[in-house]
């Protein structure tokens, strides 16, 4: 595992070796354990066209521990997607037309939001890719992090996919951005498997459109002093090629990621400047 962000800063009180802990350390254990038995997590599958193998990812991801609520965001397929998802027994809303990635995560973690009780804590969001089938389920590493408030946001370390076709360019370009404007440098910057907390969502929003979701989220939770952890897990998914399609589907990840990028930069530039001309307070004031 890869590891960064702010680290609990609160201090603890070391106990003389063989004390028995004190009523209240045993309150605060029940409460934490009982916090996590009754957390729950819900799955949000953005998908475009992905009638194939939508269900057996739906039945997959139905069995990761935890989860309660696996949600269909069909992005305007034109085919089958949300019929087949919806038999396999998940939850389906529908883009009348395609709006990208981002928007039907958005739209995901919106509906589960309404879904929550409001007597319970707020569901932990698991986002996965439509394409994984029977693998679905392996993202269960990725869970129990964030449920023991280990990490804030955890990215699935993938292994290699045989048939991708790619050089690395989009994945280079990801991964120095995200070092050169947090100091932490991942190793799969791109990877659309991800379990965070409501918080975290929240605070990456509005997300960055298109392809450049992953590096926008990752660069802004960090900026703020979320906890970032890369888990793997054994995972297979339909690499794109080095056909003609692949290469237009890489540059498009290639103008958003660096779209996302030059966002940040611009906003924390400007961020800069207003610190720096700011007027200084006046004493006694």
């Amino acid at each position: 595992m890869t590891r960064t962000g702010s680290e609990d800063g609160r201090p603890v009180a070391d106990a003389a070796p063989g004390t028995p802990p004190d009523a209240s350390d045993e309150r605060a254990a029940r409460v934490a354990r009982g916090h996590k038995q009754r957390q729950r997590v819900a799955v949000i599958i953005p998908a475009k066209d992905e009638s194939r193998r939508i269900a057996a990812t739906v039945r997959s991801a139905r069995a990761i521990p935890h989860v309660d609520l696996v949600l269909v965001v069909d992005d305007g397929s034109e085919d089958n997607t949300q019929h087949v998802a919806r038999e396999a027994g998940a939850v389906v809303v529908r883009h009348s037309h395609n709006r990208g990635k981002a928007a039907a995560m958005e739209t995901g973690a919106a509906v589960v939001a309404m879904r929550d009780a409001p007597d319970r804590p707020p569901r932990h969001l698991l986002f996965i890719d439509g394409d994984l089938a029977d693998t679905a389920v392996n993202t269960a590493p990725l869970v129990a992090p964030v449920l023991d408030g280990i990490a804030d946001l955890t990215i699935a370390l993938l292994p290699p996919q045989p048939g991708a076709g790619g050089r690395g360019i989009v994945v280079g370009a990801a991964r120095r951005a995200i070092a050169s404007m947090t100091g932490w440098t991942p190793t799969q910057p791109l990877s659309g498997m991800r379990c965070l907390t409501r918080e975290a969502f929240e605070a990456a929003t509005p997300l960055a459109r298109g392809w450049g979701v992953e590096t926008g989220m990752t660069i802004d939770l960090l900026r703020l002093g979320f906890r970032v952890l890369e888990v793997p897990c054994e995972l297979r998914h339909r690499p794109s090629g080095s056909d003609l399609k692949g290469q237009l589907h890489r540059a498009a990840q290639y103008r958003d990621v660096q779209l996302a990028v030059s966002a940040r930069r611009a906003r924390a530039a400007a961020s800069s400047v207003r610190q720096t001309v700011a007027p200084r307070e006046r004493p006694g004031r």
